[in-house]
């Protein structure tokens, strides 16, 4: 055991090597990200959504509880959320839209500029056009919002 440890640590070692220490401490940093922080986030993420889950229907079902009209008021305010919802995420739509517009449009400034003789950069097109579909569908297709 001992000779394995000086193999790796001695100077005559694999660590020898400037570049094995700094592959060594991107590779226990990947393993670091993605076996303990990534699952972690998301585990507080889902409590924190669940605590909110529970806290909405907690305070809807006191609400509509509480008077005669309060059931009427609870539906009213779950509409309004539902509405404020789907304009979120209609929103949502139209700023992708926006931005992979003009992800399109440098994609093909750059390529023209980097290699001028060659129709390179009609590949920026791809996501020129997929955000001009987003925003037709954000601003003609989508559901409208009552």
């Amino acid at each position: 055991m001992t000779y394995l440890a000086m193999m790796h640590f001695d100077n005559e070692g694999i660590f020898a090597n400037p570049v094995m220490g700094l592959w060594m401490f991107l590779s226990i940093g990947a393993v670091a990200l993605f076996v303990v922080f990534i699952p972690l986030t998301s585990w507080i993420e889902a409590r924190r959504r669940e605590r909110e889950a529970f806290y909405k229907a907690d305070s809807l079902r006191r609400i509509a509880e509480s008077s005669a009209g309060g059931a009427q008021a609870a539906l009213d305010l779950l509409q309004q959320q539902d509405r404020m919802q789907r304009m979120k995420s209609r929103e949502g739509v139209k700023i992708g839209g926006l931005v992979n517009l003009g992800v399109g449009i440098a994609l093909l400034i750059f390529l023209r500029a980097l290699i001028p003789h060659a129709p390179i950069y009609l590949c920026g097109l791809i996501p020129a056009f997929v955000g001009v579909a987003l925003l037709v569908y954000g601003l003609f297709l989508a559901p409208r919002i009552e």
